[in-house]
């Protein structure tokens, strides 16, 4: 069925909260790994595993309190638990997506991660979205 207009809406500002969150985790990833690698000396892909932990967090209270928290209905741990899946899930098509590009593209780190977030963001709203964050009344959700 086609969504309505308030839907539609909805669907849009969601959209601009997944944004403004997925951006502020992006920013702490991306200095997190710049600083460990910049003043610590960790390898840019050591440093990497490093700055999921840590933007790993921002990003899911930012969506579960503010992007999806419409979508609340269900229980906190199974949310928890399939966003984390998501993430990780985000996290390996990102370490593996940056090993590429430092490795056979030859890339400075930081532009091989900038890209790399970008092409992961898309992929863990899409995720969020239609998985982790689905009540049992958006259960006929398409995108």
């Amino acid at each position: 069925p086609a969504m309505s207009l308030a839907e539609r809406l909805s669907e849009r500002l969601r959209l601009m909260r997944f944004g403004i969150i997925g951006a502020a985790a992006a920013a702490i990833h991306y200095m997190t790994v710049v600083a460990l690698v910049e003043l610590a000396g960790v390898a840019p892909l050591h440093a990497n595993i490093g700055a999921f932990a840590v933007a790993f967090w921002c990003s899911y209270f930012g969506h579960r309190h503010w992007t999806f928290s419409d979508r609340r209905g269900g229980h906190a741990m199974a949310a928890f638990f399939k966003f984390l899946a998501t993430a990780l899930l985000g996290f390996l098509l990102n370490q593996w997506l940056f090993y590429l590009l430092l490795t056979y593209l030859l890339l400075p780190y930081f532009i091989s991660l900038a890209i790399v977030m970008v092409i992961v963001a898309t992929s863990t709203y899409l995720l969020s979205r239609l998985w982790a964050f689905r009540s049992a009344e958006h259960t006929e959700d398409l995108l």
